[in-house]
Order: C-alpha cells, then structure tokens, then sequence
C-alpha cells in the first residue's frame, strides 16, 4: 500500500472503533432489505449462496444473509466491529484492512458493500475493485451503495469518503471488469434531492 494512502485509512478505523456502540445503535434499525434483496434475485443459480459481507460492520446484514440460509461470511477493517458481527451473527468474520485484502479466488456467489466502498481512496479503488472482482466466482454479482456526489474526496466528520458521481463510479468498476446490471437511488419513494445513496449492481465476467 502506498504510503500517501496510509493516512487515509488508520483515522477512519479510529473512527469506527471508539464509536462502535454507538454506531451500532443508531444503525441496527435501518431497513436494507430493497439491497440485500437486489444481490439475492440477481445471484444466478441454486441457494444457498456464499455471500461476503464486505465492510459488514456490527454485523446487522450478516445475521439477514445466514438467517436466509446463505453462507455468509463478514469482512472488516475495524477490530470492534469483527467482534461485534462474530457475536451477533455467529458468522466467520475476517479482519483485514480494505486495503491490504487477502482473500481466496473463484470463491463467493456475491459480495454485499453496503456503504463501505466510498471509503476506499480514489488512487486505491481500482485495485480493490480488481480484488473484489478476484473472490468472485464468474458471473457472481457485486452489489455496492454510496452516497453519492460531485466526485469530493476528503475528510468528512473524522473519515476519509469519496463521493462518486454515477458516470465517474460506472467507469472504475466497469475499467475493473464489471458488467453493470442496475442501479437505483435510496431511499425509495423520495425526490432524487432527498435520496443521497446509490446502489449498483455489477456482473463478474
């Protein structure tokens, strides 16, 4: 890893550590489903599927995945939120910095990074976006949800964020490979104004 990047990284997981309660109260309620539900029905072939829950957090989706009959494996960068998600979802859960991945090749059906990848520095994305593509058997699908912007990169209430536009984020995961499949604003029923998340959904060749 670059060193330039090395700043980036430490501060955000710093973050995340000395608010894990915290944030796991004010997110443990959010209704995710719409997503976990759009990498499920674009999944081809038989369940139940391997599922990596990329940036799983306290563990909220994890728990959904396995109680849904999947084998859904957690992965974060954060060490309170890895012993949080093995507790609350009894899920094998890796700890590994997002960017110094280690993971198995041909392996998942799908890969769930809900609100994780913005956190991914713009000079990094494209080789995490490779790795990603890499632990994906071909033709699982990658489902990802931003919030969106005009393509600001920077520190943000103490973490580092990029914030992609639609056409900027399509060309790294399609440069990386992908074949899109969807995308669509969050929350659903709101003015575009008023939906800050995009998700996308993306095919591994």
């Amino acid at each position: 890893m670059p060193k330039e990047t090395e700043p980036t990284t430490q501060p955000t997981l710093d973050h995340y550590n000395q608010r894990a309660e915290e944030f796991w109260e004010g997110t443990r309620d959010h209704d995710v489903s719409q997503n976990i539900a759009a990498l499920l029905q674009h999944i081809e072939g038989k369940p139940p599927f391997r599922i990596l829950d990329f940036g799983c957090g306290p563990g909220r989706d994890l728990k959904t995945f396995s109680s849904l009959g999947h084998q859904a494996t957690g992965l974060d960068g954060a060490a309170r939120f890895v012993a949080m998600a093995r507790a609350h979802s009894g899920c094998e859960v890796w700890l590994q910095d997002f960017l110094k991945l280690d993971l198995p090749s041909n392996h998942f059906d799908g890969i769930f990074a809900n609100a994780v990848l913005f956190h991914v520095p713009s000079k990094e994305l494209p080789r995490v976006l490779l790795a990603l593509r890499a632990t994906l058997k071909p033709g699982g699908v990658l489902f990802s949800s931003n919030p969106h912007g005009q393509n600001e990169e920077g520190w943000n209430r103490g973490r580092y964020g990029v914030y992609h536009g639609i056409d900027t984020w399509r060309r790294y995961v399609t440069k990386a490979g992908f074949i899109e499949l969807a995308h669509y604003y969050r929350p659903e029923g709101q003015p575009r104004e008023s939906q800050p998340w995009l998700a996308t959904l993306w095919r591994a060749p």
